[in-house]
């Protein structure tokens, strides 16, 4: 009967444009916004796709499960169980973190340059500049060092709006902030230097050098980057690689640099890239490392990747890659200060991160 009552309600009257006439003046604020949103991200991922396809970069679909997982001790997958045929009992296998290593496998087995826009996930992050599920512009350059992929990336952020970028050292954020080479930095001055920034506790006592390195730069440097324009932050320590290559220091006698970068507009990380690592050894040995790390912290152990290393046996090409969040930038292009307003599907936040 509701129902019925409402198919005969008379259609208000309309305006010469073909819109009921209040519509626009009755409609909620707040939705009004979502559309412009809405209609914001859309455009920006058209602008995404098309700047891939002016450059020859071919689109890919990877699986968002999987039953492995980043073995990094500061990415947490989320757990999924799943019930597969034949199996006796559930199977737990995890939501990517990121697209990475299903995309090398790819590229190991010829697929030239390629990219995708997809979900990832991340358990334990909930804030105004995290969330358990967003959404990344992953792609990889064969042939390409991270430089060439900076280069690259800078003129993709040309065609959004930032005519000019920057370009700085690890070394050189770092030392501006601190007055030491966090490279050559032992242990004891960085935990010395971390206590001064307010780094407290046990954790402080039990952190390792990255895990202090980190908490430095994001309370040193991190904050103050990218406010005039688009920077670039290279060369990481050693530490830090990732999956990444490192690089002998240029004059034969320092500390090796990670070939990683970071991308910061208004103090905010965008994008993370990589000259990326192709000896299988080496990987599985970080991987293996960060287990270890992983067990000494009391976290989970993660199943290592194997057909990641297959690929890297079968042959990865030369290339870089990198990581860009497609929230945070759309957060930079429209002057948002929460994901949440870029996303009005997005949960509450639970806490309020730097």
């Amino acid at each position: 009967m509701l129902a019925a009552s409402r198919s005969r309600r008379a259609a208000p009257p309309c305006d010469s444009g073909g819109w009921p006439q209040g519509a626009v003046k009755d409609r909620d604020p707040l939705a009004a916004g979502v559309n412009d949103m809405l209609q914001a991200r859309a455009g920006l991922l058209a602008q995404l796709r098309a700047f891939m396809a002016a450059n020859q970069v071919l689109e890919v679909d990877t699986p968002v499960l999987s039953p492995c997982a980043n073995t990094d001790p500061q990415v947490e997958s989320p757990p999924v169980s799943l019930n597969l045929p034949g199996a006796p009992g559930p199977a737990v296998w995890y939501l990517s973190a990121s697209p990475e290593f299903a995309m090398k496998r790819l590229l190991a087995d010829g697929s030239g340059s390629i990219y995708q826009i997809c979900k990832a996930f991340r358990n334990g992050e909930q804030g105004r500049r995290h969330q358990l599920e967003f959404t990344l512009l992953e792609w990889y350059r064969v042939g390409f060092d991270h430089h060439g992929l900076m280069d690259e990336v800078a003129a993709l952020l040309n065609r959004l709006r930032w005519r000019t970028t920057e370009r700085r050292s690890y070394r050189a954020c770092f030392e501006a902030s601190f007055g030491f080479n966090p490279h050559e930095a032992e242990r004891e001055r960085l935990l010395a230097a971390a206590r001064e920034a307010g780094f407290a506790g046990g954790a402080a006592a039990e952190a390792d050098q990255g895990t202090l390195l980190d908490f430095l730069f994001s309370h040193g440097p991190g904050p103050n980057l990218g406010l005039e324009q688009p920077l670039f932050v290279y060369d990481y320590p050693a530490c830090q690689a990732a999956l990444a290559r490192l690089r002998p220091a240029r004059d034969g006698r320092g500390c090796p640099v990670a070939e990683r970068f970071e991308l910061f507009i208004a103090g905010m990380e965008i994008a993370n890239g990589f000259h990326e690592l192709t000896d299988a050894a080496e990987q599985r040995r970080r991987f293996e490392e960060e287990n270890r790390l992983r067990q000494a912290r009391g976290q989970a152990l993660m199943p290592v990747d194997e057909a990641l290393l297959a690929a890297l046996e079968r042959g990865l090409p030369d290339c870089a890659g990198v990581a860009l969040g497609v929230e945070r930038l759309l957060m930079a292009l429209t002057g948002a200060t929460s994901i949440a307003e870029v996303n009005p599907l997005a949960p509450q936040e639970t806490k309020v991160d730097p």
